[in-house]
Protein backbone atom coordinates (compact mmCIF):
# COMPACT_ATOMS: atom_id res chain seq x y z
CA UNK A 1 0.00 0.00 0.00
CA UNK A 2 1.15 3.42 -1.04
CA UNK A 3 1.28 4.81 2.36
CA UNK A 4 1.66 8.84 0.94
CA UNK A 5 -2.22 8.30 -0.20
CA UNK A 6 -4.76 8.39 2.93
CA UNK A 7 -6.74 10.19 4.76
CA UNK A 8 -3.98 12.32 5.80
CA UNK A 9 -2.11 12.79 2.63
CA UNK A 10 -1.13 15.97 2.95
CA UNK A 11 2.35 16.67 5.11
CA UNK A 12 2.29 18.02 8.31
CA UNK A 13 4.68 19.07 10.00
CA UNK A 14 4.77 17.27 13.72
CA UNK A 15 6.76 17.90 16.86
CA UNK A 16 7.09 14.79 19.62
CA UNK A 17 8.63 16.86 22.65
CA UNK A 18 7.30 17.99 26.24
CA UNK A 19 4.82 21.00 26.53
CA UNK A 20 3.86 20.28 29.97
CA UNK A 21 2.61 23.39 32.19
CA UNK A 22 5.62 23.83 33.57
CA UNK A 23 7.48 24.01 30.31
CA UNK A 24 4.40 26.27 29.31
CA UNK A 25 5.42 29.88 30.01
CA UNK A 26 2.49 32.17 29.51
CA UNK A 27 -0.98 31.48 28.37
CA UNK A 28 -0.50 33.10 25.12
CA UNK A 29 1.93 29.78 24.27
CA UNK A 30 -1.00 27.76 24.70
CA UNK A 31 -3.56 29.82 22.90
CA UNK A 32 -1.04 29.43 19.91
CA UNK A 33 -1.14 25.61 20.44
CA UNK A 34 -4.76 25.61 19.93
CA UNK A 35 -4.01 27.84 16.69
CA UNK A 36 -2.89 24.95 15.33
CA UNK A 37 -6.48 23.72 14.91
CA UNK A 38 -9.15 24.97 13.27
CA UNK A 39 -10.80 27.42 15.49
CA UNK A 40 -13.27 25.97 17.33
CA UNK A 41 -16.54 26.56 19.56
CA UNK A 42 -16.47 27.41 23.36
CA UNK A 43 -16.83 24.31 25.27
CA UNK A 44 -19.49 24.44 27.49
CA UNK A 45 -18.17 23.48 31.44
CA UNK A 46 -20.88 21.00 31.87
CA UNK A 47 -19.10 18.31 29.53
CA UNK A 48 -16.08 19.12 31.08
CA UNK A 49 -14.92 16.32 34.17
CA UNK A 50 -11.68 18.51 34.92
CA UNK A 51 -9.36 17.02 37.44
CA UNK A 52 -10.08 17.02 40.96
CA UNK A 53 -8.19 19.51 43.17
CA UNK A 54 -8.10 20.78 46.65
CA UNK A 55 -8.06 24.21 46.90
CA UNK A 56 -9.71 27.72 45.72
CA UNK A 57 -11.20 27.90 42.51
CA UNK A 58 -8.91 28.33 39.44
CA UNK A 59 -10.35 31.20 38.12
CA UNK A 60 -9.78 33.19 41.36
CA UNK A 61 -7.11 35.45 40.67
CA UNK A 62 -3.50 34.64 41.76
CA UNK A 63 -3.80 38.24 43.94
CA UNK A 64 -6.55 36.36 45.63
CA UNK A 65 -5.06 32.62 46.12
CA UNK A 66 -3.11 30.76 49.05
CA UNK A 67 -2.72 28.10 50.76
CA UNK A 68 -2.15 24.70 49.15
CA UNK A 69 -3.08 25.87 46.00
CA UNK A 70 0.31 27.41 44.28
CA UNK A 71 0.79 28.72 41.16
CA UNK A 72 2.60 25.52 39.49
CA UNK A 73 -1.21 23.83 40.06
CA UNK A 74 -2.94 26.44 38.97
CA UNK A 75 -1.09 26.38 35.51
CA UNK A 76 -1.40 22.67 35.62
CA UNK A 77 -5.08 22.46 36.00
CA UNK A 78 -5.82 25.53 33.34
CA UNK A 79 -3.43 23.77 30.91
CA UNK A 80 -4.81 20.67 31.11
CA UNK A 81 -8.41 22.38 30.25
CA UNK A 82 -6.97 23.69 27.02
CA UNK A 83 -4.72 20.63 25.44
CA UNK A 84 -7.89 18.87 23.63
CA UNK A 85 -8.32 20.13 20.51
CA UNK A 86 -11.78 20.36 19.24
CA UNK A 87 -12.89 20.53 16.05
CA UNK A 88 -16.51 21.44 14.57
CA UNK A 89 -18.36 19.00 12.25
CA UNK A 90 -17.44 19.30 8.87
CA UNK A 91 -19.88 21.55 6.50
CA UNK A 92 -20.82 18.15 4.52
CA UNK A 93 -21.37 16.35 7.94
CA UNK A 94 -24.95 18.56 9.00
CA UNK A 95 -26.39 17.08 6.30
CA UNK A 96 -24.55 13.82 5.46
CA UNK A 97 -23.08 12.25 8.74
CA UNK A 98 -26.55 10.64 10.39
CA UNK A 99 -26.58 11.23 14.29
CA UNK A 100 -26.87 7.58 14.82
CA UNK A 101 -24.06 6.57 12.43
CA UNK A 102 -21.83 9.00 14.97
CA UNK A 103 -22.61 7.11 18.14
CA UNK A 104 -22.22 3.98 16.10
CA UNK A 105 -18.24 4.74 15.05
CA UNK A 106 -17.68 6.23 18.33
CA UNK A 107 -19.11 2.87 20.22
CA UNK A 108 -16.71 1.00 18.30
CA UNK A 109 -13.82 3.30 17.77
CA UNK A 110 -13.69 5.31 20.53
CA UNK A 111 -12.31 3.84 23.61
CA UNK A 112 -12.32 -0.14 23.15
CA UNK A 113 -10.31 -2.07 25.44
CA UNK A 114 -8.49 -4.55 25.40
CA UNK A 115 -9.33 -8.10 25.66
CA UNK A 116 -7.83 -9.26 29.02
CA UNK A 117 -6.31 -7.66 32.30
CA UNK A 118 -2.34 -6.54 32.26
CA UNK A 119 -0.25 -4.13 34.55
CA UNK A 120 2.50 -2.22 33.86
CA UNK A 121 4.00 -3.58 36.82
CA UNK A 122 3.71 -7.20 35.08
CA UNK A 123 7.26 -8.56 33.78
CA UNK A 124 7.79 -10.79 30.69
CA UNK A 125 8.11 -14.20 31.64
CA UNK A 126 11.61 -15.49 30.94
CA UNK A 127 12.80 -16.81 27.63
CA UNK A 128 13.45 -20.26 28.03
CA UNK A 129 12.72 -23.45 26.13
CA UNK A 130 12.96 -26.56 28.62
CA UNK A 131 9.22 -27.70 28.92
CA UNK A 132 7.81 -25.21 26.70
CA UNK A 133 5.75 -25.22 23.81
CA UNK A 134 7.26 -24.31 20.84
CA UNK A 135 4.64 -21.72 20.07
CA UNK A 136 4.92 -20.22 23.48
CA UNK A 137 8.98 -20.08 23.49
CA UNK A 138 8.24 -17.92 20.16
CA UNK A 139 5.99 -15.83 21.17
CA UNK A 140 8.42 -14.90 24.11
CA UNK A 141 11.42 -14.01 21.91
CA UNK A 142 9.57 -12.51 20.05
CA UNK A 143 8.18 -9.89 22.34
CA UNK A 144 11.74 -9.93 23.20
CA UNK A 145 12.67 -8.52 20.05
CA UNK A 146 9.84 -5.96 20.64
CA UNK A 147 10.81 -4.45 23.81
CA UNK A 148 14.50 -3.78 22.39
CA UNK A 149 13.34 -2.31 19.22
CA UNK A 150 11.20 -0.11 21.03
CA UNK A 151 13.33 1.32 23.31
CA UNK A 152 14.61 -1.59 25.95
CA UNK A 153 13.22 -2.73 28.86
CA UNK A 154 15.14 -0.12 31.38
CA UNK A 155 14.04 2.61 29.28
CA UNK A 156 10.21 1.41 29.19
CA UNK A 157 10.66 1.27 33.43
CA UNK A 158 11.71 4.66 33.80
CA UNK A 159 8.32 5.73 32.42
CA UNK A 160 6.08 6.95 35.33
CA UNK A 161 3.44 8.89 33.15
CA UNK A 162 3.19 10.26 29.87
CA UNK A 163 0.59 12.31 27.61
CA UNK A 164 -0.52 11.84 24.25
CA UNK A 165 -2.40 14.05 21.81
CA UNK A 166 -3.63 13.72 18.31
CA UNK A 167 -5.71 13.88 15.40
CA UNK A 168 -8.31 11.62 14.03
CA UNK A 169 -10.05 11.76 10.80
CA UNK A 170 -13.39 9.35 10.18
CA UNK A 171 -14.92 8.50 7.08
CA UNK A 172 -18.67 7.16 5.92
CA UNK A 173 -20.39 3.94 7.75
CA UNK A 174 -20.90 1.74 4.76
CA UNK A 175 -23.93 -0.66 5.33
CA UNK A 176 -24.45 -3.90 3.75
CA UNK A 177 -27.94 -5.88 4.35
CA UNK A 178 -28.14 -9.33 3.06
CA UNK A 179 -31.26 -11.82 3.00
CA UNK A 180 -31.42 -15.45 1.98
CA UNK A 181 -32.49 -13.94 -2.03
CA UNK A 182 -30.68 -10.59 -2.17
CA UNK A 183 -28.02 -8.45 -1.06
CA UNK A 184 -28.06 -4.09 -0.72
CA UNK A 185 -24.96 -2.11 -0.62
CA UNK A 186 -25.80 2.05 0.56
CA UNK A 187 -23.14 4.36 1.86
CA UNK A 188 -25.19 5.91 4.86
CA UNK A 189 -22.66 9.13 4.63
CA UNK A 190 -19.72 10.41 2.24
CA UNK A 191 -18.92 12.80 5.13
CA UNK A 192 -15.69 13.14 6.70
CA UNK A 193 -15.55 13.94 10.46
CA UNK A 194 -12.35 15.34 12.09
CA UNK A 195 -11.39 15.45 15.65
CA UNK A 196 -8.54 15.44 18.28
CA UNK A 197 -7.69 13.35 21.40
CA UNK A 198 -6.04 13.90 24.54
CA UNK A 199 -4.47 10.69 26.17
CA UNK A 200 -3.07 10.83 29.54
CA UNK A 201 -1.43 7.52 31.58
CA UNK A 202 0.50 6.86 34.94
CA UNK A 203 1.78 3.74 36.60
CA UNK A 204 0.36 1.67 37.60
CA UNK A 205 -2.46 1.11 35.32
CA UNK A 206 -4.32 4.58 35.54
CA UNK A 207 -5.43 6.16 32.04
CA UNK A 208 -7.58 9.37 31.04
CA UNK A 209 -8.70 9.97 27.20
CA UNK A 210 -10.46 12.95 25.69
CA UNK A 211 -11.68 12.26 22.29
CA UNK A 212 -14.09 14.62 20.37
CA UNK A 213 -15.45 14.31 16.80
CA UNK A 214 -18.51 15.70 14.94
CA UNK A 215 -19.57 17.89 17.97
CA UNK A 216 -19.41 14.79 20.46
CA UNK A 217 -16.94 14.02 23.39
CA UNK A 218 -16.40 10.99 24.88
CA UNK A 219 -14.50 10.65 28.09
CA UNK A 220 -12.76 7.23 29.39
CA UNK A 221 -10.79 6.44 32.07
CA UNK A 222 -9.29 4.36 34.64
CA UNK A 223 -8.42 4.68 38.72
CA UNK A 224 -6.60 0.83 38.47
CA UNK A 225 -9.39 -0.35 40.07
CA UNK A 226 -12.70 1.05 37.88
CA UNK A 227 -12.80 1.24 33.21
CA UNK A 228 -15.32 3.82 32.76
CA UNK A 229 -16.55 5.94 30.22
CA UNK A 230 -18.83 8.98 29.70
CA UNK A 231 -20.84 9.39 26.44
CA UNK A 232 -23.51 12.47 25.91
CA UNK A 233 -25.84 9.65 24.93
CA UNK A 234 -25.16 6.93 28.15
CA UNK A 235 -23.92 9.49 30.19
CA UNK A 236 -21.39 7.68 32.65
CA UNK A 237 -21.30 4.07 32.90
CA UNK A 238 -18.67 1.17 34.58
CA UNK A 239 -16.86 -1.74 31.99
CA UNK A 240 -17.97 -5.07 33.24
CA UNK A 241 -15.10 -7.52 34.15
CA UNK A 242 -11.39 -6.81 35.13
CA UNK A 243 -9.66 -3.59 34.52
CA UNK A 244 -7.90 -3.59 31.25
CA UNK A 245 -5.87 -0.90 29.29
CA UNK A 246 -7.33 1.34 26.41
CA UNK A 247 -7.18 -0.54 23.04
CA UNK A 248 -5.55 2.77 21.74
CA UNK A 249 -2.90 3.18 23.95
CA UNK A 250 -1.88 -0.82 22.25
CA UNK A 251 -1.44 1.05 18.65
CA UNK A 252 1.60 1.70 19.05
CA UNK A 253 1.70 4.15 21.57
CA UNK A 254 2.69 2.22 25.04
CA UNK A 255 5.28 -0.46 24.10
CA UNK A 256 5.36 -1.83 27.87
CA UNK A 257 1.73 -2.29 28.09
CA UNK A 258 1.41 -3.86 24.39
CA UNK A 259 4.11 -6.55 25.44
CA UNK A 260 2.74 -6.84 28.87
CA UNK A 261 -0.34 -7.87 26.80
CA UNK A 262 0.98 -10.51 24.71
CA UNK A 263 3.05 -12.25 27.42
CA UNK A 264 0.36 -15.34 27.64
CA UNK A 265 0.25 -15.30 23.78
CA UNK A 266 1.06 -18.27 21.26
CA UNK A 267 3.20 -17.53 17.79
CA UNK A 268 0.73 -19.45 15.12
CA UNK A 269 2.66 -18.28 11.86
CA UNK A 270 3.89 -15.59 9.65
CA UNK A 271 2.10 -13.46 7.12
CA UNK A 272 3.01 -10.23 5.05
CA UNK A 273 1.75 -7.30 5.82
CA UNK A 274 1.72 -4.16 3.56
CA UNK A 275 4.56 -6.29 1.78
CA UNK A 276 6.31 -6.91 4.92
CA UNK A 277 7.35 -10.26 6.58
CA UNK A 278 5.51 -10.51 9.78
CA UNK A 279 5.24 -12.73 12.85
CA UNK A 280 1.61 -13.55 14.18
CA UNK A 281 0.98 -13.74 17.59
CA UNK A 282 -2.53 -15.11 19.11
CA UNK A 283 -4.06 -14.21 22.21
CA UNK A 284 -7.53 -15.04 23.58
CA UNK A 285 -9.05 -13.76 26.69
CA UNK A 286 -9.84 -16.39 29.12
CA UNK A 287 -13.05 -18.25 30.08
CA UNK A 288 -12.92 -16.13 33.63
CA UNK A 289 -12.52 -13.21 31.69
CA UNK A 290 -15.37 -13.53 29.75
CA UNK A 291 -18.07 -14.72 32.27
CA UNK A 292 -16.82 -11.56 34.18
CA UNK A 293 -17.61 -9.32 31.02
CA UNK A 294 -21.02 -11.08 30.83
CA UNK A 295 -24.11 -9.55 31.87
CA UNK A 296 -28.01 -10.29 31.79
CA UNK A 297 -28.91 -11.24 28.43
CA UNK A 298 -25.49 -10.07 27.22
CA UNK A 299 -22.67 -12.69 26.82
CA UNK A 300 -19.46 -12.17 25.42
CA UNK A 301 -18.30 -15.23 24.52
CA UNK A 302 -14.78 -14.78 22.88
CA UNK A 303 -12.45 -11.79 22.26
CA UNK A 304 -9.36 -12.49 19.88
CA UNK A 305 -6.29 -10.22 19.45
CA UNK A 306 -3.88 -10.96 17.00
CA UNK A 307 -0.49 -8.72 16.20
CA UNK A 308 2.01 -8.85 13.69
CA UNK A 309 5.65 -8.06 14.59
CA UNK A 310 7.79 -6.86 11.50
CA UNK A 311 10.33 -9.59 11.38
CA UNK A 312 12.76 -6.58 10.05
CA UNK A 313 11.98 -4.27 12.69
CA UNK A 314 10.50 -6.18 15.33
CA UNK A 315 7.80 -3.73 16.16
CA UNK A 316 3.97 -4.48 15.79
CA UNK A 317 2.86 -3.03 12.48
CA UNK A 318 -0.49 -4.56 12.88
CA UNK A 319 -3.30 -4.81 15.06
CA UNK A 320 -6.36 -7.15 14.77
CA UNK A 321 -9.01 -7.54 17.27
CA UNK A 322 -12.13 -9.89 16.81
CA UNK A 323 -14.84 -10.24 19.74
CA UNK A 324 -18.03 -11.92 19.51
CA UNK A 325 -21.31 -11.12 21.65
CA UNK A 326 -24.88 -12.77 21.96
CA UNK A 327 -27.51 -10.57 22.92
CA UNK A 328 -30.88 -12.57 23.55
CA UNK A 329 -34.21 -10.99 23.28
CA UNK A 330 -36.88 -11.27 25.25
CA UNK A 331 -39.31 -14.26 23.96
CA UNK A 332 -37.35 -14.05 20.54
CA UNK A 333 -34.10 -15.10 19.19
CA UNK A 334 -30.72 -14.73 19.92
CA UNK A 335 -28.60 -11.97 18.19
CA UNK A 336 -24.97 -11.82 17.22
CA UNK A 337 -22.77 -9.32 17.09
CA UNK A 338 -19.11 -9.67 16.21
CA UNK A 339 -16.79 -6.62 15.84
CA UNK A 340 -13.64 -6.84 13.99
CA UNK A 341 -10.92 -3.74 14.19
CA UNK A 342 -7.84 -3.87 12.10
CA UNK A 343 -5.47 -1.66 12.68
CA UNK A 344 -2.26 -0.83 10.92
CA UNK A 345 0.46 1.70 12.80
CA UNK A 346 3.21 3.35 10.61
CA UNK A 347 5.82 5.87 11.31
CA UNK A 348 7.88 4.76 13.79
CA UNK A 349 9.89 7.75 15.39
CA UNK A 350 11.64 7.66 18.68
CA UNK A 351 10.54 10.27 21.27
CA UNK A 352 13.05 10.47 24.33
CA UNK A 353 14.61 7.06 23.43
CA UNK A 354 10.92 5.22 22.99
CA UNK A 355 9.52 4.02 19.53
CA UNK A 356 6.67 4.93 19.04
CA UNK A 357 4.01 4.95 16.08
CA UNK A 358 2.95 8.30 15.03
CA UNK A 359 0.39 7.40 12.65
CA UNK A 360 -2.02 4.76 11.48
CA UNK A 361 -5.65 3.91 10.04
CA UNK A 362 -8.35 1.78 11.86
CA UNK A 363 -10.92 -0.46 9.98
CA UNK A 364 -13.54 -1.86 11.74
CA UNK A 365 -16.57 -4.32 10.91
CA UNK A 366 -19.86 -4.52 12.93
CA UNK A 367 -21.55 -7.80 11.76
CA UNK A 368 -25.25 -8.71 12.72
CA UNK A 369 -26.91 -12.03 12.36
CA UNK A 370 -29.01 -14.79 14.10
CA UNK A 371 -32.06 -12.61 14.22
CA UNK A 372 -34.72 -14.97 11.34
CA UNK A 373 -37.44 -12.83 12.23
CA UNK A 374 -36.16 -10.04 10.54
CA UNK A 375 -34.72 -12.74 7.28
CA UNK A 376 -31.35 -10.50 7.03
CA UNK A 377 -28.08 -9.67 8.44
CA UNK A 378 -26.81 -6.20 8.83
CA UNK A 379 -22.73 -5.35 8.04
CA UNK A 380 -21.54 -1.84 8.72
CA UNK A 381 -17.87 -0.81 7.83
CA UNK A 382 -16.21 2.33 9.33
CA UNK A 383 -12.99 3.46 8.76
CA UNK A 384 -10.74 5.96 11.28
CA UNK A 385 -6.93 7.32 10.44
CA UNK A 386 -4.84 9.25 13.05
CA UNK A 387 -1.75 11.19 13.45
CA UNK A 388 0.04 11.90 16.41
CA UNK A 389 1.23 15.82 16.88
CA UNK A 390 2.52 15.50 20.77
CA UNK A 391 3.65 12.86 22.79
CA UNK A 392 5.54 13.30 26.24
CA UNK A 393 6.84 11.08 29.35
CA UNK A 394 7.37 11.58 33.08
CA UNK A 395 5.62 15.11 32.46
CA UNK A 396 5.89 17.03 36.08
CA UNK A 397 3.03 17.91 38.17
CA UNK A 398 0.64 14.88 37.00
CA UNK A 399 -1.35 13.35 39.87
CA UNK A 400 -3.68 10.77 40.65
CA UNK A 401 -6.54 13.65 40.97
CA UNK A 402 -6.50 13.51 37.37
CA UNK A 403 -7.62 9.79 37.07
CA UNK A 404 -10.60 10.18 39.35
CA UNK A 405 -13.58 8.39 38.17
CA UNK A 406 -17.00 10.42 38.19
CA UNK A 407 -18.60 10.39 41.09
CA UNK A 408 -21.89 8.93 40.07
CA UNK A 409 -19.36 6.15 39.58
CA UNK A 410 -17.12 6.02 42.49
CA UNK A 411 -19.61 6.56 45.31
CA UNK A 412 -22.22 3.86 43.84
CA UNK A 413 -21.19 0.32 45.09
CA UNK A 414 -23.90 -1.03 42.55
CA UNK A 415 -21.87 0.51 39.30
CA UNK A 416 -23.43 -2.53 37.49
CA UNK A 417 -27.23 -1.82 37.82
CA UNK A 418 -26.59 2.22 37.63
CA UNK A 419 -25.02 0.98 33.98
CA UNK A 420 -28.21 -0.35 33.08
CA UNK A 421 -30.31 2.70 32.69
CA UNK A 422 -33.53 2.42 31.46
CA UNK A 423 -32.31 4.42 27.61
CA UNK A 424 -30.27 1.28 26.66
CA UNK A 425 -32.56 -1.13 27.88
CA UNK A 426 -33.68 -1.51 23.94
CA UNK A 427 -31.56 -3.71 21.57
CA UNK A 428 -30.89 -0.74 18.88
CA UNK A 429 -28.06 -1.32 16.69
CA UNK A 430 -26.21 2.45 18.22
CA UNK A 431 -26.42 1.58 21.90
CA UNK A 432 -26.25 -2.38 21.70
CA UNK A 433 -22.92 -1.89 19.76
CA UNK A 434 -21.61 0.89 21.86
CA UNK A 435 -21.90 -1.30 25.09
CA UNK A 436 -20.46 -5.03 23.93
CA UNK A 437 -17.48 -3.25 22.41
CA UNK A 438 -17.06 -1.48 25.41
CA UNK A 439 -17.53 -4.07 28.48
Amino acid sequence: MDKKHGLFSKSHSRRSRSKSPVRAVSPIIIRRRKGRYVSQPDRHVSEMLPPVIEGPDPDVEDSGSSGDYSRLERRWYNWMKCQLPVAPPSVSSSSGFKRTDLRLLLGVLGAPLGPVHVSALDLLPHLSIKNTPMETSSAQYILQQYTAASGGYKLHSSVQNGYVMGRIRTVASEFETGSKGSKSKSNSSKAVESGGFVLWHMSPDMWYMELVLGGSKVLAGCDGKLVWRHTPWLGPHAAKGPVRPLRRALQGLDPRTTANMFASARCIGEKKIDGEDCFILKLCADPATLKARSEGASETIRHTLFGYFSQKTGLLVHLEDSQLTRIQNIGGEAVYWETTINSYLEDYKPVEGIVIAHSGRSVATLLRFGDMSSGHNTKTTMQEAWVIDEIAFNVPGLSMDCFIPPSELRFDSHVEELSQGPKIKTLQQGSVATRHNYG
